[in-house]
């Protein structure tokens, strides 16, 4: 099929070139010439392991173009919206201004039959409105099509879904757009993915049901750590014995610094202020607690730094490892580790930051921190490290070589990533959350 994606950011560029991995002829189209221009000649504006090769085969076999033009969308049987939902300044609600835009920049290019394929995190609500206004300015369907991407495997998760969601409406047009739905992912139809045809409000809440899950679920055994703190239990034990119950599972039951992303923070948020104009505020109220968990694992990784210190970081050479908010992504949006090393600066500490992808990132946002290029230069005569994101280079550290670097031999592990028994054996301090 001839396909559009509205949008080339991190989900619209992924799933245009993904698109192309799966056959189809697809236009990517953005409003920022200088990201057009980028994916035009093969470098995606943003690091995720496996796009760049997709992104150069696909552009390579005249199949993927992107322009700044909408309507180079016309005659494409299905476009697909993957524009961002910020959160709204200053309040919790998603902001629907770039999903709102693109669809009305898009509707005089739509035909009769056309199909319009929603991809963005929206409010529960909002595709039925969307809906009513593509009908009233063209004959085109509307379905909704949410994304359940993990950054760092976005590819995969696009080429291969562990599952389908179709929001569509009822009677005919529900039916075809099914039918072209199944077309577009014929392979994964093929492979029996598990496949569920529901209605709007449903797949709309599909999606931030599963990430208001998982961030429950990080947040509940970071609360657990606070509690293996206070008696001195040991919250990664006691996350491998919960893990084995089939149905709690050991997967985001790791106690650490907390989550972040462009995705769970804004989301959980959203849901929350999308609730409570439902009146139905009450039902997700606990989501807020969710949220002031996660937030206050930054305190107490800031808080352990100084303590480790003895109270004073003032001009103490801190070695931060990560600005990230996971590996295998340059993604900083509302990152934790990134989040550690401002406030760790705020206090005067003389802190070099190192990440194998963020720095860039991370530079741009806030230039009074210092970078190091690799993690030798961050850890040489450092009074203590801390290890935010949990890239594999940092986890491979060997405890008596870092000793020959550092003037300190304190390391905090705000993601309980490393051993700590190896740590103390080679003379170190080491401390985890949750972790005696």
């Amino acid at each position: 099929m001839k396909l559009s994606v509205i949008g080339c950011g991190y989900l619209g560029a992924v799933h245009a070139a993904s698109m192309v991995e799966l056959g189809h002829d697809v236009v990517g189209i953005d409003v920022d010439p200088e990201k057009i221009e980028m994916l035009n000649s093969g470098n995606a504006p943003f690091f995720e392991p496996g796009l760049p090769e997709i992104l150069r085969s696909a552009l390579a076999s005249g199949r993927l173009r992107f322009t700044t033009e909408i309507s180079e969308a016309r005659g494409a049987g299905a476009h697909f919206i993957g524009v961002g939902t910020p959160q709204k300044k200053g309040e919790y609600a998603a902001d629907l201004t770039y999903v709102d835009s693109a669809i009305d920049s898009l509707i005089p290019y739509l035909a009769d039959g056309d199909l319009v394929v929603g991809k963005s995190t929206v409010p529960v609500g909002t595709a039925e409105r969307l809906a009513k206004i593509i009908a009233a300015g063209s004959g085109a369907i509307l379905a909704w099509n949410p994304e359940f991407l993990r950054e760092g495997f976005a590819v995969k998760d696009t080429i291969e879904p562990d599952r389908l969601v179709y929001g569509v409406p009822a009677g005919n047009d529900g039916i075809r757009a099914t039918e072209i739905l199944n077309r577009i992912y014929s392979r994964a139809i093929a492979n029996e993915t598990p496949l569920v045809v529901t209605d709007y409000a449903t797949a709309e809440l599909v999606k931030v049901s599963a990430n208001a899950f998982l961030a429950t679920k990080i947040s509940f055994i970071n609360a657990m750590a606070e509690i293996a703190d206070a008696t001195g239990a040991d919250v990664t034990q006691l996350a491998d014995a919960i893990g084995f119950d089939a149905r709690i599972g050991r997967r985001f039951l790791n106690a650490g610094v907390g989550f972040g992303g462009g995705c769970l923070p804004k989301d959980i948020r959203a849901f929350t202020a999308r609730a409570e104009e439902l009146g139905r505020g009450e039902s997700v109220a606990f989501l807020k607690q969710v949220d002031a968990i996660n937030l206050r694992q930054r305190d107490r990784v800031v808080q352990m730094v100084v303590d480790a210190l003895g109270g004073n970081v003032y001009e103490k050479k801190v070695a931060v490892l990560g600005l990230a908010f996971k590996p295998f992504s340059d993604d900083i949006r509302d990152s934790p580790a990134l989040d550690v090393a401002v406030r760790l600066h705020g206090l005067g500490a003389n802190v070099v930051a190192t990440d194998p992808e963020a720095i860039a990132n991370s530079r741009k946002l806030h230039p009074q921190i210092v970078f190091a290029d690799d993690s030798v230069d961050a850890l040489v005569n450092a009074d203590v490290i801390v290890v935010v994101t949990e890239w594999n280079e940092f986890r491979a550290l060997v405890p008596g070589d870092v000793s020959k670097l550092t003037a300190g031999r304190v390391i905090i592990d705000g993601r309980n990533c490393l051993d700590p028994e190896s740590w103390r054996a080679a003379g170190w301090t080491y401390r985890g959350l949750g972790r005696p």
